[in-house]
């Protein structure tokens, strides 16, 4: 599912019009219906309702909406706030047809001084302010009234965005002045603010709603940002050979676990041998063979010379893919051959965890790196890399810009991952859950998408495939055993039903 942005937006409402064809106001109307009909499935007609709308076409949304309600016999009453006194062509159609109605009998226009009203428990509120439109923080009265409905507590639906909130960047916004939905009826497809962990306290729960805006403009027009949908992973899935055997299947090195972190190289192993891959080498330090040799049967162990740490770069000849980092320790003993082992690899690399931070930890190496590697950071290890970041839409824009600086792939982890490519766009992953918040997660993804690369996937589509498939076994361990028990092993243990579910 594609991501536009506020001016996409209202380029695909202009080519829908065009199009359809359909009159601008006649298409306000098919929107105000489905919102009528989200709103009377949450609401019965006993609940006093209170409408707010702009002066834009959010608040003709909000006008239409007001008007159908009361035709459903509910008790409305509706402001308008035009202080300029211009509303847009189909907010004034609106604001006649309201007061035409025989229904709707409360209604004011405001231009001036504004006496809100009481705002009580069991009322509801429309929030038809301001719409994906809005492109600077709110101010002045319209600030003094979001602050007012939030410390009410009636219960609020917002119409497309919660007023206050920007479509995407939100870095210098006033949150104070952002209402606090408890519904928000987003049209068509959700909003790229909508995807940051800081802004749900503003949408609250949010239900997308089709309007029927024309399809062959979604499909036509470019998006940066695109929400993974599992009718695109299936269609990358490789199909193996039935004729295959494990030389073919790939051979998978894992260079992990400094002594005391043998979890970690465990993890990795398993995960990538759950993947699908033929063969998986760990290079590891001496300390950790018996464990290691339990733990894993199915691997190849080769030791580093020292018992406790890596320290020397090994060769990749031989090998498909290489997955560096998780348990790998800091020490600056490690951190040169680290740069050699990145410098020297010759096939596909994946680099997490201690890698990460020893990349932090020498900047200009990033311009060593080889071209098409996979960085897998959760934000912590990303601000590392990159500086503080204020928010999700500014770490995000970062990651953006460092995959297209390195020529890599940067997979920001989170609730929904961010996969940024080298040409600027942006995968986001829908699977996963809360549960998986826990150590070890992200021992598990390095070790999938190494195994994928191995298999022969080309690097993007290992990113999209493997970020998508270890959510999907992460929602599946949740749904059998709950969130709060959820481990890093038993997303493992589930790989094998989400290729499962992927090849149903």
């Amino acid at each position: 599912m594609k991501i536009f942005t506020s001016a996409q937006i209202k380029e695909l409402d202009k080519y829908t019009i065009e199009h359809e064809p359909i009159s601008s106001i006649d298409l306000m109307e098919r929107a105000a219906k489905a919102l009528t009909r989200a709103i009377t499935d949450g609401w019965n007609n006993s609940v006093p309702v209170v409408v707010f709308a702009g002066p834009g076409n959010n608040g003709g949304d909000a006008l239409a909406v007001a008007r159908m309600l009361g035709d459903f016999g509910y008790q409305v009453s509706v402001y308008l706030f035009n202080i300029s006194g211009h509303l847009s062509e189909d907010c004034a159609i609106n604001k006649k047809r309201l007061t035409d109605s025989k229904h709707v009998k409360d209604f004011t226009e405001v231009t001036q001084e504004f006496d809100p009203p009481r705002l009580e428990k069991g009322m509801l509120v429309i929030d038809g302010l301001f719409g994906s439109g809005l492109n600077k923080p709110l101010a002045g009265g319209f600030a003094s009234l979001v602050k007012y409905i939030n410390a009410s507590p009636a219960e609020v639906v917002s119409i497309d965005m919660p007023s206050g909130l920007i479509t995407e960047d939100n870095t210098y916004n006033v949150r104070a002045n952002i209402i606090q939905a408890d519904l928000t009826l987003t049209i068509q497809q959700p909003k790229l603010a909508f995807l940051f962990p800081e802004n749900q306290q503003y949408i609250g729960k949010l239900r997308v709603l089709d309007i029927r805006l024309s399809q062959e403009g979604i499909e036509k027009m470019e998006a940066n940002y695109t929400v993974l949908e599992e009718s695109q992973i299936r269609s990358m899935l490789i199909d193996r050979n039935t004729f295959a055997h494990k030389g073919q299947m790939g051979h998978a090195l894992l260079i992990a676990g400094s002594y005391g972190m043998a979890g970690a190289a465990i993890l990795a192993a398993r995960a990538c041998l759950r993947s699908g891959v033929g063969k998986v080498t760990i290079h590891t330090p001496k300390k950790n063979r018996d464990i290691l040799q339990i733990a894993v049967p199915e691997a190849v162990l080769q030791f580093d010379s020292e018992e406790t740490i890596f320290s020397e770069a090994t060769d990749t000849e031989g090998f498909n893919a290489l997955g560096i980092g998780p348990g790998l320790g800091q020490s600056e003993t490690t951190a040169i051959p680290l740069i050699a082992q990145l410098r020297r690899s010759t096939c596909p690399v994946v680099a997490d965890a201690d890698a990460l931070n020893i990349l932090a930890n020498h900047r200009a190496w990033f311009q060593q790196l080889p071209k098409g590697i996979i960085l897998t950071p959760h934000p912590k290890e990303f601000d590392r890399m990159e500086g503080h970041s204020n928010d999700s839409y500014e770490r995000l824009t970062k990651a953006r810009h460092l995959a297209e600086r390195i020529q890599g792939y940067i997979i920001l982890k989170g609730h929904y991952t961010a996969i940024c490519l080298p040409d600027g766009h942006v995968y986001f992953n829908p699977t996963g859950n809360a549960g998986m918040a826990t150590a070890g997660s992200g021992d598990v993804l390095t070790g999938i998408i190494t195994a994928l690369l191995a298999r022969g996937y080309k690097s993007p589509e290992a990113c999209i495939v493997g970020t998508y498939l270890h959510g999907l076994a992460g929602d599946l361990a949740a749904r059998d055993l709950g969130e709060e028990s959820l481990i890093a092993e038993d997303i493992v243990r589930y790989i094998s039903r989400a290729f499962k579910r992927l090849k149903e």
